[in-house]
């Protein structure tokens, strides 16, 4: 019986952070869990293309521009019966496969998210996770950076993601609802430097106003022109 995960992962330019998200998969391989990587280029001008190759991923490019179309592409060249899609600079805990494991033998009607952490030191890291994690238990909206484990047929049943410039990960956990998506205790550890760029305050409740904009009914045109 073939291995049933199937991981996706979106990637532009991404060479200095896949690397590490890539040999973080290493436990689910040991544990006869992945099917296939499927790595769904966006036009990277780097070494990105090369780096998956080498490490054994399928890479595939996207018929268009942004993560969503990336993402849709990568569901629709997968072949498991699962599918794990995880952003290029999100490392995953040693102890991800094991929960994943159990989440698809005992949950197999809900999808799931990892625990957000960010790999930085920066003393504002923790607690902007903290409340991204709250936000993923309470409201059941996790984070794209936190991944998201579902099975082939309750991605169909919810249309996938959307065909939409942003905020295509809130949109498919809105679409699942609350009831039907669960936070694992594993981690996804994800990449901070932009918040280190930026400010981890001026980052953070920068991308609080967009979804709260998206809320109150703003364009996922118009924000994506807000967000880099």
């Amino acid at each position: 019986m073939p291995a049933p995960l199937s991981i996706i992962i979106p990637a532009l330019n991404a060479e200095s952070v896949l690397p590490l998200c890539l040999s973080s998969l290493m436990p689910g391989l040991e544990m006869g869990l992945i099917r296939e990587v499927i790595l769904v280029d966006g036009g990277s001008e780097d070494q990105t293309r090369r780096l998956a190759d080498g490490a054994g991923a399928k890479v595939v490019s996207a018929p268009e521009k942004g993560r969503a179309a990336q993402l849709r592409h990568g569901e629709a060249e997968a072949r498991g019966d699962w599918l794990l899609f995880l952003h290029a600079d999100t490392a995953l805990s040693r102890d991800w496969a094991e929960r994943a494991k159990a989440h698809i033998a005992d949950r197999p009607d809900q999808a799931a998210a990892f625990t957000l952490a960010y790999r930085s030191d920066h003393p504002m890291a923790k607690v902007v996770a903290r409340r991204a994690n709250w936000r993923a238990r309470t409201l059941g909206l996790p984070y794209g950076d936190q991944g998201l484990l579902i099975s082939r047929k309750l991605y169909s049943e919810i249309g996938g993601y959307p065909d939409t410039p942003f905020m295509e990960d809130v949109k498919i956990v809105r679409a699942l609802g609350k009831k039907r998506l669960a936070l694992l205790s594993a981690e996804a550890r994800t990449d901070g430097s932009k918040y280190d760029r930026d400010g981890w305050r001026k980052r953070s409740w920068r991308n609080a106003f967009l979804v709260t904009r998206y809320f109150l009914g703003a364009s996922p045109e118009k924000l994506a022109k807000s967000y880099s």
